[in-house]
């Protein structure tokens, strides 16, 4: 793994939580796309990528996530996203991630009603 991201999964209830925390590019992208691939892998319907909110995220960080959030489509999964700063949000929004995804201030909000 990338030493600038650091990621980890874990659980609640029925919900898969990818913790994401560094700058997200095409490289360290790798590194989330691999923990999407595993939560797959054991079947999740549910998965919540909660970022940190001082994460930087580049085009080649946004397309690794269009990739994933396009994937989940496929796959009968729903993606909600929390953490993220109001600047990605509007970009999230501008590139269309909202359209596969759905964003949440916090993680508590995120896994209402999941």
């Amino acid at each position: 793994m990338n030493k600038d991201i650091e990621i980890s999964n874990s659980s609640k209830n029925d919900v898969s939580l990818i913790h994401i925390k560094g700058d997200i590019t095409a490289i360290t992208g790798e590194a989330i796309e691999k923990a999407y691939q595993k939560v797959s892998a054991d079947e999740a319907k549910k998965i919540l990528l909660c970022f940190n909110a001082e994460s930087y995220i580049n085009s080649g960080g946004i397309a690794i996530l269009i990739g994933i959030a396009a994937e989940s489509k496929e796959k009968g999964q729903t993606i909600r996203i929390t953490g993220l700063s109001g600047h990605f949000q509007k970009i999230f929004h501008m590139v269309g991630l909202t359209k596969y995804t759905e964003i949440f201030p916090t993680e508590e909000s995120a896994l209402e009603g999941f």
